[in-house]
């Protein structure tokens, strides 16, 4: 103990050169102030950073990064102070005297300094092992933004001068990802808790527990490439089936069977779209002993199976509740005790001694809740999974619960990770079952990485509350920020607050469930879910009631945009892209728009700027004022010409617009040179062909669109069974080319219609249709029309 104590003070002794260093295949090595470095190139753009004292053998194989470095071209330069090496995109250099890395881009503009102070090992004791605690300092640069590190509750975009405690917990997710508007981003690969603090003296991240410090600099010139290269390294995420992204209703909790059949029928009934329903906890019983069995011994629940045809005769899905903890009473419990793979005394969800979650960590325990939830979930033809709990819930936590073993060492080394590797179990096991159907996950939480396992985050057990639902947005866009490209909220907020005396009957709250589904239209997943009230969309009223219209409105808009959406969920899987966007990544040269937190891109085209405040009622009166229509201010970003999605009007960016917004009216503008592909009004994803989609050009601007199309719910995609068509507006010429189809699979369209509309003035506006401009039959083969 002694020589390692003495090993952490030469941390910060005077410099000594490094007088030596070695070049490896991948960069390089060497020794600066009792410090081990090491520079690792995984392609000319990323470049790894891995330091640890010296004396020490720190041993990291990632949770996170699945990519090995790659042998690249370097060159090298030395001089008496620093070692340098080029890359074909960027310049890292190493300060011999001090070990500060600093990176450049190939004109020697520099991106990101560390901090001049090097790296801090502070001993530290994680239950019976001495190790340290570990901090890096970065040095950024004057008006620089910095976004991602997850998912926050505080309604800020901009992270700098900030301090976030990156921890997993209901609501809050940590991943220590960020991402500058400088084009670059920078991974800090640990587990445990950690600290990321930027103030006056500098930007750091701090964790509890490592005896290394490792990150990984991501150079991607563009936001795009940033994430692109972030998922190059820690894995693309797969496409969903298309069902997944239509419309989802949800309720804590549908108490049977013939209630969850129920539901659907009635939407069939009233022809309201509906593509999913979830089944919440307890159809494995009332008591806490029987928690989480994975069996519905709910005696509401007779034959889950007939429960799950019913749901697919009705042209719907079906996902449901499981948990990483179990009652002991339960057969799992059972035989994840026998094994030792549970975390004994850890107080999880139910807070109660007889829960207790299991060790995600361990290969084998995953494989032992697999093989439970396979046999009596997934055989019955369940759809997908709604993984709840997943930080997981640690109710009164304790310090000495850090201590719980787990299969990678204490808890506290490896907390953050767990959403990770549980829903990786899961992902993994259901692609070795089946390629038929694909992978579907909701998640509470995640982690750097987690996009590989299929998954999709919800923000937590939210507040129904006008500044909670404001502050969704940026919460959202930053865990996009951070590599995850699939997340949603709970419609209308989890807990009813204070409308749950009379819920969905109290119209302050009809108009807040109203706003907050129009934003779910327009996030990558949309779902209505909550507690202490219904909120099924005849709760609201009948058709002709002003909260039913509006509700029922943005639903068919959303059906109308499938084509839209899923060729963008092919972006995300093929290019790394991103759905819901920060204004940052579009128009980064715009400084106005870098801190607003309740505007964004969805898609490429669509500008989204939700109305967060009650325009129209209150809570306490039961009267409404539909009479004078209220107004929200809407920033426009620079450079661009921009249509009002509703009336057509075109106006110009780098400015704030004044939008008349009646209830039923959600800010919504298309940028010039946008090229959307709309299906038809259906009830259901796949209830009609795409024999004819209207295609909507917003002219203005040169423009261009890939309509990607597969068989929908398998994964004969990934052995290149799909087609695409991309679209091209010239805007100069007026032309429209539609190419040539590329590539197939069972079931594509040969023969179709593509009803085209230049979009003007009342024109090719709103969700309805209107007659074409021009109506192109196409076969497969290159067609360019004048306009």
């Amino acid at each position: 103990m002694k020589y390692i104590f003495s090993i952490t003070l030469l941390c910060f002794c005077l410099a000594v050169d490094a007088q030596t260093y070695t070049r490896t295949t991948f960069g390089f090595k060497t020794s600066v102030n009792n410090t081990n470095v090491e520079i690792q190139f995984f392609t000319p753009r990323i470049v790894r950073v891995f330091k640890s004292p010296s004396g020490i053998t720190a041993v990291k194989k990632s949770l996170s990064v699945i990519q090995e470095p790659q042998k690249a071209t370097l060159n090298f330069q030395t001089d008496a102070h620093s070692i340098t090496v080029r890359s074909s995109a960027i310049l890292v250099k190493l300060n011999k005297l001090n070990g500060q890395v600093t990176f450049s881009n190939l004109k020697g503009v520099t991106l990101l300094n560390e901090s001049t102070e090097g790296v801090k090992f502070t001993l530290f004791k994680d239950s019976l092992e001495n190790t340290f605690s570990v901090t890096q300092g970065f040095q950024l640069e004057e008006g620089e933004a910095i976004y991602g590190l997850g998912q926050h509750q505080a309604g800020i975009m901009n992270q700098r001068n900030q301090q976030l405690t990156l921890k997993q917990e209901n609501m809050q997710i940590g991943i220590p990802f960020m991402h500058s508007s400088k084009g670059y981003g920078l991974f800090w690969d640990n587990y445990s808790a950690t600290v990321f603090d930027d103030n006056t003296t500098g930007t750091s991240f701090s964790s509890q527990v490592g005896n290394c410090a490792d990150y990984y600099f991501i150079y991607g010139g563009t936001p795009d490439q940033v994430i692109a290269g972030y998922r190059h390294l820690t894995g693309q995420a797969p496409m969903f089936p298309r069902w997944a992204f239509g419309y989802w209703q949800s309720r804590e909790r549908y108490k049977a069977q013939q209630e969850v059949v129920g539901v659907l029928k009635k939407y069939r009934e009233l022809q309201v779209p509906i593509d999913g329903i979830v089944q919440d906890w307890q159809y494995w019983g009332v008591d806490d002993a029987q928690w989480n069995s994975t069996e519905f011994g709910n005696p509401n629940y007779p034959n889950p199976k007939v429960m799950i045809d019913s749901v697919h005769q009705l042209n719907a899905h079906i996902i449901i509740s499981v948990w990483p903890s179990f009652g002991n009473k339960t057969r799992i419990w059972a035989d994840m005790n026998k094994k030792g793979f549970l975390y004994n005394n850890f107080l999880t969800w139910p807070p109660t001694a007889i829960v207790q979650p299991y060790d995600a960590f361990n290969p084998k325990a995953r494989d032992l809740w697999w093989s439970y939830v396979n046999k009596n979930i997934f055989s019955l033809g369940m759809d997908g999974w709604w993984l709840d709990s997943t930080e997981p819930d640690h109710s009164k936590p304790k310090e000495s619960d850090d201590n719980t073993p787990t299969y990678l060492g204490t808890f506290r080394k490896v907390r953050n990770a767990y959403p990770l590797v549980h829903t990786g179990g899961v992902y993994e096991h259901q692609r070795e079952v089946s390629s038929d159907k694909r992978v579907f996950i909701l998640a509470r939480s995640a982690f750097a990485g987690q996009q590989r396992n299929a998954t999709t985050v919800w923000s937590g057990d939210i507040r129904s509350d006008w500044d909670v639902f404001r502050k969704q947005i940026s919460g959202g866009l930053n865990l996009s920020l951070s590599g995850i490209p699939y997340w949603n909220t709970d419609i209308g907020g989890f807990f009813a607050n204070g409308f749950s005396h009379d819920g969905v009957k109290n119209i302050g709250y009809q108009e807040l469930y109203v706003r907050w589904a129009q934003f779910g239209a327009f996030c990558p997943m949309m779902r209505s879910h909550g507690t202490e009230t219904p909120r099924e969309i005849y709760q609201f009223g009948a058709k002709g009631y002003w909260a039913y219209d509006a509700i029922e409105k943005y639903i068919n808009l959303r059906y109308r945009l499938l084509p839209y959406n899923y060729s963008n969920a092919w972006s995300i899987t093929a290019n790394g892209s991103t759905m819901m966007r920060a204004l940052v990544m579009d128009f980064p040269e715009d400084k106005k728009a870098l801190d607003i937190n309740n505007e964004y891109m969805f898609g490429k085209a669509f500008l989204v700027c939700p109305v967060t405040d009650s325009m129209y009622t209150s809570k306490v009166s039961s009267k409404t004022d539909f009479d004078h229509i209220k107004t929200q201010q809407v920033y426009l970003p620079a450079n661009h010409t921009w249509f009002d999605f509703w009336t057509g009007d075109q106006l110009q960016g780098g400015q704030s617009v004044t939008k008349a917004t009646p209830v039923d009216v959600m800010p919504l503008y298309v940028k010039a040179g946008s090229i959307i592909p709309m299906g038809p009004f259906q009830q259901y994803t796949g209830e009609k062909d795409l024999k004819n989609i209207e295609l909507r050009i917003y002219p203005g601007a040169d423009g261009s669109f890939t309509l990607y199309e597969d068989e929908n719910d398998n994964y004969n995609y990934e052995k290149g069974v799909y087609a695409t068509i991309e679209f091209k507006w010239n805007d100069k010429v007026k032309t429209l080319t539609v190419d040539t189809r590329k590539g197939t699979y069972p079931g594509v369209l040969k023969d179709r219609v593509f009803n085209v509309i230049l979009v003007n003035a009342n024109h090719g506006v709103g969700a309805e249709t209107i007659k074409p401009d021009k109506a192109i039959v196409y076969s497969g083969l290159k067609k360019v029309i004048q306009f």
